[in-house]
């Protein structure tokens, strides 16, 4: 029988780019206000977004201030995020080698800042994985695939994964489970957001009705499936006079809000080394509207998860008129409720997450 699952709590600097790119906060206040707020103990870094010069320019100066501020505040690094941007030439992709060396540089930094997961993207293939073992074992950096919409934890292309994760059995390759793959409904703030924008109801009705619609087929196997129904809402905006609005509502419609089942999540749980905890508001009740956060944190419980929750909150996308830092108190909330109706807890002593993560991450996977 598996035991119950203790997840970590823990926060993305992600959720906070509007206030961060406002300059509302350097990282190092940011870093601070997050642990002041008791959002940790788990941080999630994001590489180019919230470091200057990654990767090729963090000196020793730099990792030995980022440690020192991370250990002052009593936080644990949980995930660097970093990129697989095989298209950053103009005339073509990136050939093997150069992917492999392009990655090599960013999970390096990983490791130097403390990080014992980099979370790498989707258009990572099996081959590509398997080429970069030996690079998360030179530098003992877990490697976590994001699963993230319009992909889902029984995607074709996230199968192959999994089959060529378990022929190579190595604690170092792994997911991480996005929740934006399994959302419930569409964000009543980002209908809100469409109206302040002059979206007529006749027309926001439609849009949930397409993506309710998407929900009761099932979610898209295969790229093809994807692509029609990306293009279903461009072609929902043109006939109601709102082709600007056409692939805003199809980067969300499909990219963001994605309608998988939860129990898709089964397929993969075994190799989940770390989950993003996608959100995208807060409702009057205290409750998250379109993700289903309680089944997804009571589902991690009983499949005996232990490692972190970043809570990532999206709707900043879109929201600008309410404060991230009450919506990501309000999520972690729920999410310790049902950690403890799911008869267990969330960790928020830092010095359990470390113990408890480590141990997640040195474990075999058993699929």
């Amino acid at each position: 029988m598996t035991s119950l699952g203790t997840p970590i709590q823990g926060v993305t600097l992600y959720s906070f780019t509007r206030a961060f790119h406002a300059r509302q906060y350097d990282l190092d206040g940011l870093i601070r206000k997050l642990a002041s707020e008791g959002f940790g103990p788990g941080l999630e870094v994001i590489g180019f977004s919230s470091l200057r010069g990654f990767p090729d320019r963090i000196d020793d100066n730099f990792v030995g201030r980022f440690r020192d501020l991370v250990a002052e505040v009593d936080l644990v690094p949980t995930s660097l995020a970093v990129n697989v941007d095989t298209g950053i030439h103009r005339d073509r992709l990136m050939n093997h080698d150069e992917l492999v060396e392009y990655m090599r540089k960013q999970i390096e930094v990983a490791a130097r800042l403390g990080f014992p997961i980099a979370r790498v993207q989707i258009s990572l293939t099996p081959d590509a994985m398997e080429s970069l073992l030996p690079v998360a074992e030179k530098y003992g950096v877990t490697l976590a695939l994001e699963v993230h919409a319009d992909q889902h934890g029984a995607h074709e292309r996230v199968l192959a994964l999994r089959d060529r994760y378990e022929k190579l059995d190595s604690p170092l390759l792994g997911f991480t489970a996005d929740w934006g793959a399994t959302v419930a409904g569409f964000a009543p703030s980002l209908l809100e957001a469409y109206r302040r924008r002059g979206a007529s109801e006749d027309l926001l009705r439609q849009v949930v009705d397409l993506w309710n619609g998407f929900y009761a087929e099932g979610p898209p196997n295969t790229q093809k499936v994807h692509g029609e129904r990306f293009g279903a809402f461009i072609g929902l905006a043109a006939r109601n006079g709102r082709p600007d609005l056409g692939i805003d509502f199809g980067i969300n419609g499909t990219g963001l809000f994605g309608p998988a089942p939860l129990d898709t999540w089964l397929e993969i749980m075994p190799w989940v080394r770390h989950v993003h905890g996608k959100f995208f508001g807060i409702d009057e009740n205290g409750e998250e509207p379109s993700v289903p956060v309680r089944d997804l944190v009571r589902q991690l419980v009983e499949n005996g998860y232990n490692g972190a929750i970043s809570s990532e909150y999206e709707g900043w996308h879109w929201n600008n008129w309410q404060d991230p830092f009450d919506i990501i108190r309000g999520e972690q909330a729920v999410q310790r409720s049902a950690a403890a109706n799911a008869g267990s807890a969330m960790i928020t002593d830092a010095t359990d997450a470390r113990r408890i993560l480590n141990s997640h991450l040195a474990q075999p996977v058993r699929g």
